[in-house]
């Protein structure tokens, strides 16, 4: 509950008899003519015409549960003094599990850990325009980072020392400009919530401005995450028994990483444009 990500995505829940999950996926990286649904094609069939088989492709799609642990110890003084420090330990690394789970859906590598969406091969990435500044937003990279996402549902992920990238982001109107992101009031109003109609998502993971990851926009029912139900407490008096001390262990076990394996070629388009769930500005 304390995460922000995990709640977008498509939940997949592990039975209690089973560490891990494989199914079926489509096989599509391009809607050109013959590519629909990984091989998909049908015809206009004139009067004993032939046509040709064609059916869908697969490709299997596994989620293995991988443990993550938070593990203290509490002298048994302490937890005498105080009565409410097991809850508030136990909250705090509750909370520190939210967030590290939003980085690992973020900046996961995959490897014992979930595929992070800035690691992602189906994770389009959008350059920067020709000559732009280091550290800079404009409003040409907005346009294409809403272009190139596959989903209209999209959400805005970005750090929010983007603020002020945004508050003086201009629309060039003949030898001058106009600001596109400060509401009617100017600076007197409070700024927007959304970005061209979506809502923005200030994320504390997101990459620094300037970094490929600052802003980005994600359709988050694209992302499959599983988990096997709630985060696991246990304690022992015995693990530290000759020095008096409690040990708390909590655990939680997921995994996770996009649906698609590819940024997919779309039907009609300029040679070489992808569309993708998570499309991100390239390091400027």
């Amino acid at each position: 509950e304390t995460a922000k990500l995990p709640k977008l995505c498509t939940p997949i829940r592990i039975s209690s008899n089973s560490n891990a999950v494989e199914f079926n996926g489509i096989d599509e990286t391009s809607r050109a003519t013959g590519s629909r649904w990984g091989g998909v094609q049908v015809y206009m069939a004139h009067e004993a015409a032939s046509v040709t088989a064609k059916k869908p492709k697969f490709r299997r799609i596994k989620l293995q549960l991988n443990k993550m642990m938070g593990l203290a110890y509490l002298t048994d003084e302490l937890i005498q003094d105080a009565s409410a420090l097991l809850t508030f330990t136990t909250g705090a690394f509750v909370n520190e599990m939210g967030f590290k789970m939003d980085d690992l859906i973020f900046r996961g590598s995959g490897a014992g850990e979930p595929m992070g969406i800035l690691n992602a091969n189906c994770t389009r990435s959008v350059a920067a325009e020709t000559n732009q500044s280091a550290d800079t937003i404009l409003w040409e990279n907005v346009q294409k980072l809403m272009t190139f996402n596959l989903s209209p549902d999209f959400i805005w992920l970005i750090n929010k020392e983007c603020l002020p990238q945004l508050m003086n982001m201009e629309r060039a109107v003949g030898t001058g400009g106009e600001p596109v992101w400060l509401p009617a009031g100017g600076a007197s109003a409070r700024p927007y919530d959304t970005i061209l109609g979506r809502p923005i998502a200030y994320l504390e993971q997101s990459s620094k401005l300037g970094d490929a990851g600052d802003i980005m926009t994600a359709n988050f029912k694209g992302y499959y995450f599983a988990d096997k139900g709630d985060i696991q407490t246990a304690t022992s008096m015995h693990v530290n028994f000759t020095t008096d001390e409690m040990a708390l262990r909590l655990t939680y076990r997921l995994d996770g990483q996009p649906m698609r394996a590819s940024a997919l070629t779309p039907y009609k388009g300029t040679s070489g444009n992808t569309y993708s769930d998570f499309c991100l500005l390239a390091a400027r």
